[in-house]
């Protein structure tokens, strides 16, 4: 029992940082289209979050396996409830624009990036203290994940309603500190990486010299740069739908934040089921075409049900169908993405790996911004649908994706831990 304390405290800080996270991706975007109106400065608002994200995402890799996995999280947590505290605390006293906006959201993103990478580089580690296979430790955390998806998504249309998204957003600043103090006395100190190659020079590897290897080593990999190139792809199309294209199709329909929430609810809670069961059959699931089928399932239907203005009934079943087979996918990336790469470079693969995966996100909600005013909401809810099939399709005809059931050579990661299949990135 003991051996499955640390994965409880980093699930339980996982849970409390999305939940809060999840109720922010819905209050903020809301907050700024329903004092601006305009899907652009929508989109240009959560650009100017994911960016930083994605940038302190990818640099953040080296000092996790410097200065460790645990005191990252622990102190990009702290500094995240100033950052998220300082927006409630400007809309009370009626000062918050967008341009005071933009900088606090800037802010936001630097520090959960190098935090979510922190978190995500323990569970290798943890898996080994709880002696089970990577597969049912990332599909446990997938469900958990989604299941705190579906709390903050639900309780965030309900809390925007009653008080305000500017307001709302104190909930998001109470997670944060409520992570950080959970990682920090729920979580043992986990030992860095004691392989540091000397150079040639005699000296030890710069910061920089550490950015180049994990470079060199992702981008040697046929595996992961399939991986990443079609998940950065899709996490563009899935930008653009839930920061501007669903909003404002909510909008339109004379709806308010109430259904955006009960939708991302929906849609999560469907993938709660669908993360369990990863977590139980995981290691036996043929990788590759249980990936290929779930991504059709997820993507492309979404948006379809919005171009034909489907009843809400419809939607929301085509919304539940898309979670449940959504919940397959990080599973299924986490396994491939941990087995394929050595200890010693665990945490600056993975942030490289995982930011490379999300470098287009900044860009969704200015693409969606941008079609919506150029082309219209339902021709632009059809193109980015189309695009979200065409990529999904890449694993039927790129031959790089065949190396998901293959085994690959990796240094080991510790006495308990099976090593028998390969790995990849979350979505």
């Amino acid at each position: 029992m003991r051996e499955g304390r640390p994965f409880l405290a980093l699930a339980a800080a996982e849970t409390l940082s999305l939940s809060g996270t999840r109720l922010s991706t819905i209050a903020i975007p809301w907050l700024v289209l329903s004092a601006t109106g305009s899907p652009v400065l929508t989109g240009l608002t959560a650009m100017m979050e994911m960016l930083p994200y994605v940038l302190a995402k990818a640099l953040g890799g080296p000092l996790i396996d410097r200065i460790g996995a645990k005191r990252i999280a622990i102190i990009c947590d702290t500094a995240s409830v100033i950052a998220v505290g300082l927006v409630p605390l400007l809309d009370l006293f009626a000062v918050l624009t967008v341009p005071v906006l933009l900088p606090l959201v800037f802010a936001m993103g630097v520090l959960r990036g190098p935090s979510d990478a922190a978190k995500q580089a323990m569970v290798p580690d943890i898996a080994a203290l709880a002696a089970v296979p990577l597969e049912r430790v990332t599909g446990t955390s997938s469900a958990i994940e989604r299941l705190a998806s579906t709390v903050g998504a639900a309780g965030a249309g309900a809390l925007i309603g009653l008080i305000g998204p500017g307001q709302a957003l104190l909930v998001n600043a109470a997670t944060f500190a409520a992570a950080a103090l959970v990682v920090a006395t729920g979580i043992p100190g986990m030992r860095r990486a004691p392989d540091r190659s000397v150079a040639p020079s005699g000296k030890l590897p710069s910061y920089l010299d550490d950015l180049r290897e994990a470079w060199r080593f992702l981008r040697g990999d046929a595996v992961l740069v399939s991986i990443v190139a079609m998940v950065a792809i899709t996490n563009l199309l899935d930008q653009a739908y839930h920061a501007v294209l669903l909003p404002v199709w909510i909008r339109d329909a004379g709806h308010g934040p109430e259904l955006l929430g009960a939708m991302f609810a929906v849609f999560s809670g469907a993938s709660i089921a669908g993360a369990a069961i990863a977590a139980v059959i995981g290691e036996r699931m043929p990788r590759l075409i249980v990936y290929t089928v779930a991504f059709l399932l997820t993507g492309f239907p979404r948006f379809l049900m919005l171009v034909v203005d489907a009843p809400l009934g419809s939607v929301f079943a085509t919304l539940a169908i898309a979670g449940f087979a959504s919940g397959f996918l990080n599973p299924i990336l986490s396994a491939v993405i941990f087995e394929r790469i050595p200890k010693p470079l665990t945490g600056r693969v993975t942030a490289m790996n995982t930011a490379l995966c999300f470098a287009l996100i900044p860009f969704g909600g200015l693409v969606g911004g941008a079609l919506i005013s150029t082309i219209g909401l339902g021709a632009a809810l059809l193109l980015c649908g189309l695009a979200y099939l065409a990529a999904t399709l890449s694993p039927l005809a790129l031959k790089s994706f065949r190396g998901f059931d293959k085994a690959v050579a990796s240094a080991p990661r510790g006495p308990s831990l099976d090593l028998r299949f390969p790995r990849s990135t979350d979505r």
